[in-house]
C-alpha cells in the first residue's frame, strides 16, 4: 500500500521523501487548500521545485486544491488546478464538483483525486464521481469501519485511500459550520478550522480559559495542560457532565489495523498533519514505512513509536472499530 504524507513546507516535504514516503501531498499557500495558515504551504516556484526533488527520488507529489470556491472568484481556484498540472503534479485533490468539471475538461490527462472533503462515504456517490469526472482515487471520510470500507471496495473500481495516523475530525468530512460560527471563516472555503488568529487565552483567577472567537472552549486549572481551543475538542457542560462531548483530544492511529485495512481492499493509507514540523513527518513515515514493507515482507509488524507524536499523548482507533461514544 502507499504511504501518502502531508507536507505544510518545501523542507517537510524534502523530510518525508527521505523518510520513505510513497507520495506527499501539499497545497499552495493561499485559501485554495484546506490548510491555509500563516506560514505554511508553497508559493509556485517552492512546488516546482518541490515535485522535482520527489520525483527524483521515485517519490509522487499530490496537490490538494480542496475548498470550495466562492461564487465569482472560480478564476482564482482554476488557476491553482492549472499550476497544479504545469508544476508537474502526479494528481490534483479536488472536492468541489464544478473544480472537477474544470480540471476534467481543461487537463484530460490530469489525475484526479477526490478529497475527504467532499465526503464521500458510500458507493454509489463514489461511482458517480468516477463516472463523470474520471475520479482515479477517493480519500474516504473518518467515520466508516473497516467492514464498511470493504463493501464499499467491493462495489466501485475508485482506488481508495483511507487516514491512518493524526488529528481526527467527528463531523461529516466538509461539512463543518462550527469553526464558521465561532469565527466567520470556514474550513471548507477559506482553509482555516480554529485560525490562530482568533485564538486567545485568559487567567481566570489561577484558571487559564482557551477561547475561539469569544466562545470559552477549555479551562485548564492551574498547571493542567491547556489544549488548543479547537472546538469539537471543547470541554463542554451539557445534561449534568462536563467533560469532551464531541471528541476527545486523542489522535487517530491505526497502524495495528494495516492488515485488516490491506484486506479490506485499501489502496493508500493517509497521515494527517500538513502543519507539523518536520521532525514529525520525518517519525511517523518511518514507522509507517516500517510497517508497510513489514506487511509486504510478510513478517510481523513492528511496535511502533508514536504514543509521544500523538495529540495529548493519547490514542484512538476511532471508527475503524466504532469504540466512540
Amino acid at each position: 500500500m502507499e504511504i501518502v504524507c502531508p507536507a505544510g513546507t518545501p523542507a517537510a516535504l524534502r523530510a518525508a521523501v527521505k523518510a520513505g514516503a510513497h507520495a506527499v501531498y501539499c497545497g499552495f499557500n493561499d485559501e485554495t487548500n484546506a490548510r491555509n495558515f500563516p506560514g505554511l504551504n508553497f508559493n509556485r516556484s517552492e512546488m516546482r521545485d518541490g515535485v522535482a526533488f520527489a520525483h527524483s527520488h521515485g517519490a509522487k507529489v499530490l496537490v490538494a486544491v480542496n475548498t470550495f470556491p466562492r461564487a465569482g472568484d472560480q478564476p482564482v481556484w482554476h488557476r491553482a488546478v492549472d499550476d497544479a498540472k504545469n508544476a508537474g503534479a502526479d494528481a490534483v485533490i479536488l472536492a468541489d464538483p464544478g473544480l472537477l468539471d474544470y480540471a476534467a475538461r481543461t487537463h484530460p490527462g490530469l489525475r484526479l483525486h477526490l478529497s475527504v472533503q467532499a465526503a464521500a462515504a458510500n458507493a454509489d456517490i463514489i461511482n458517480y464521481y468516477a463516472g463523470t469526472f474520471g475520479v482515479k482515487r477517493v480519500v474516504l471520510p473518518r467515520v466508516l469501519s473497516v467492514p464498511e470500507i470493504a463493501a464499499i471496495n467491493a462495489e466501485t473500481e475508485a482506488e481508495t485511500e483511507v487516514f491512518v495516523f493524526g488529528g481526527l475530525c467527528v463531523m461529516a468530512e466538509g461539512r463543518c459550520s462550527l469553526s464558521s460560527y465561532a469565527t466567520g471563516l470556514s474550513p471548507n472555503m477559506n482553509g482555516v478550522c480554529s485560525p490562530a488568529s482568533h485564538v486567545e487565552y485568559h487567567d481566570d483567577n489561577g484558571a487559564l480559559d482557551a477561547k475561539l472567537g469569544g466562545y470559552t472552549i477549555h479551562r485548564a486549572a492551574k498547571d493542567e495542560p491547556a489544549p488548543y481551543p479547537t472546538l469539537c475538542k471543547g470541554c463542554f457542560s451539557a445534561g449534568g457532565q462536563t467533560g469532551h462531548l464531541f471528541e476527545d483530544p486523542a489522535s487517530l492511529n491505526a497502524e495495528q489495523l494495516i492488515p485488516q485495512l490491506h484486506k479490506a481492499g485499501v489502496t493508500a493509507l493517509k497521515i494527517e498533519g500538513r502543519q507539523r514540523s518536520k521532525s514529525y513527518v520525518a517519525q511517523v513515515v518511518r514507522n509507517f514505512r516500517a510497517a508497510v514493507d513489514a506487511l509486504e515482507a510478510g513478517q510481523p509488524l513492528p511496535q511502533g513509536m508514536l504514543a509521544r507524536l500523538s495529540e495529548g499523548q493519547a490514542m484512538t482507533t476511532g471508527a475503524y472499530k466504532k469504540t466512540w461514544r
